[in-house]
């Protein structure tokens, strides 16, 4: 009976052990975890995020300004929504309208999204994956030939780009 005893504690101390290290690991990770949403997602929530979150799209053509040495504003739009985004830096290189990009920052008060980083798509047939489920759910985004045709102002929807 005693070594039975035993083997119970054990189990149960592995348990206790195991669900203390994912609680853990879930609360060390709460404060790094970044949520994505597209401008019709952000447009759509009663009440804005208040922590770091991204905002994933097309850039919208003719809306790129630079505002100083190193300083950017531009809009974001998943062609539904757009979102005026303001960053300071140096944008990627390969950072362009029409092309896929990735914001990562905070929504101001005042409605702009402040951004710390950019991503900007890296060949001509990457999308951001974000970006390409949010399009694709809207039916707005059928693949790099389609992203292309649609940020140049041409056929959107479900037709084909063969």
């Amino acid at each position: 009976m005693r070594r039975r005893n035993r083997r119970l504690l054990l189990a149960i101390s592995c348990v206790v052990l195991a669900g203390g290290a994912a609680t853990l690991a879930l609360w060390a990770l709460r404060s790094t975890a970044t949520y994505f949403y597209s401008p019709s997602d952000l447009a759509a929530l009663a009440t804005k995020p208040s922590g770091d979150i991204r905002v994933g799209g097309l850039v919208e053509r003719g809306s790129v300004s630079r505002t100083g040495a190193q300083s950017i504003e531009f809009k974001v739009t998943d062609l539904k929504s757009e979102l005026a985004v303001r960053f300071s830096g140096v944008v990627p290189s390969l950072f362009r309208e029409g092309q896929g990009v990735v914001a990562e920052g905070r929504l101001a008060r005042n409605g702009k999204f402040v951004a710390h980083t950019i991503l900007a798509k890296h060949d001509e047939t990457y999308m951001p994956p974000e970006v390409a489920k949010a399009l694709k759910e809207r039916g707005l985004w059928e693949g790099a030939g389609a992203a292309a045709k649609t940020a140049a102002g041409g056929q959107t929807g479900s037709q084909s780009t063969q």
